[in-house]
């Protein structure tokens, strides 16, 4: 670094010390505008004031490299993983870095010194290292939220559910592929296990359309359910579905399948020994004459 640099640098830092007050407050007030109603104004006034002592300690220890401090870095880490938690947008959270420029230039141009004033330059470069950090923190933050979303989701639309002693049953709705059929086989052989069920019955009702990759997977969940010892019903064959099994050439062999899920109940019911008793009401109508 060279000397005008180097005085440059010291003149920002002496800044820095001198108005500290009025560059947090300027601060808070650009980062806070442009989240409107989504942030606490005292959470973030402690967390700005906290980003300023640990950026004032990184230019004490490193010499005013660019953000060298592990403390500052940690702190900005764990800004973009809570803003990203948060809902906020990339833009909300850059500006809370990228407004101490601003907030810093204000007493640069107070000051009016040539020192100041080429300080301001290295100090702006300082800042957008460190922006750009948390953006990346930001990114890699927000795309693991999505990740576990999705997953949260896919456990959801994909319950097993008890239908009866010994049977149980797995309704999809939407697509099933590879993703989906992993969950699905974890799930039904966990919970055949757990009730020890011998009867499973996968309800393809909510499936809009059945391919070859699907029936491929409907095909390894009945296997890995077999080999659990439990018998699998596939349930939810409409007309339209059973044209296109036919017209693909698809083959579920031995496997049973029926057109309902109440038929596919009643399947597996019979198969668990349980007697239907058919019950007929007569309903006799007396016509009287006047």
């Amino acid at each position: 670094m060279s000397v005008s640099a180097d005085a440059g640098r010291r003149r920002i830092e002496q800044l820095l010390q001198d108005n500290e007050e009025d560059v947090l407050r300027r601060w808070q007030e650009i980062a806070g505008s442009s989240s409107a109603g989504n942030v606490d104004r005292a959470a973030l006034r402690g967390q700005l004031h906290e980003l300023l002592q640990a950026l004032r300690q990184s230019l004490d220890e490193e010499g005013g490299a660019a953000g060298g401090s592990s403390d500052l870095h940690g702190l900005l880490a764990e800004l973009s993983r809570s803003r990203a938690r948060q809902g906020f947008t990339p833009s909300e959270t850059a500006v809370v870095v990228f407004g101490l420029k601003e907030a810093v230039y204000e007493s640069v141009e107070t000051d009016g010194s040539p020192e100041a004033l080429r300080g301001f330059i290295w100090f702006s470069r300082l800042i957008d290292d460190l922006g750009l950090f948390t953006i990346e923190n930001y990114a890699a933050a927000r795309e693991k939220v999505i990740v576990d979303q999705a997953e949260q989701l896919l456990e959801l639309s994909t319950p097993v559910v008890k239908l009866w002693e010994g049977i149980v049953a797995v309704p999809l709705v939407g697509t099933l592929d590879s993703a989906r059929t992993q969950v699905v086989m974890e799930k039904l052989l966990q919970t055949l296990v757990d009730t020890g069920s011998e009867h499973a019955v996968i309800d393809i009702t909510g499936v809009p359309a059945v391919d070859t990759q699907v029936a491929q997977h409907l095909l390894k969940t009945v296997v890995a359910a077999r080999l659990m010892g439990a018998e699998c019903v596939i349930s939810g064959i409409r007309p339209q579905i059973a044209h296109t099994i036919v017209t693909l050439g698809i083959e579920f062999g031995d496997i049973v399948t029926k057109a309902s899920l109440a038929d596919a109940l009643a399947h597996a019911l019979r198969r668990s020994g349980v007697e239907f008793a058919s019950r007929k009401t007569r309903v006799a109508v007396r016509t009287e004459e006047g």
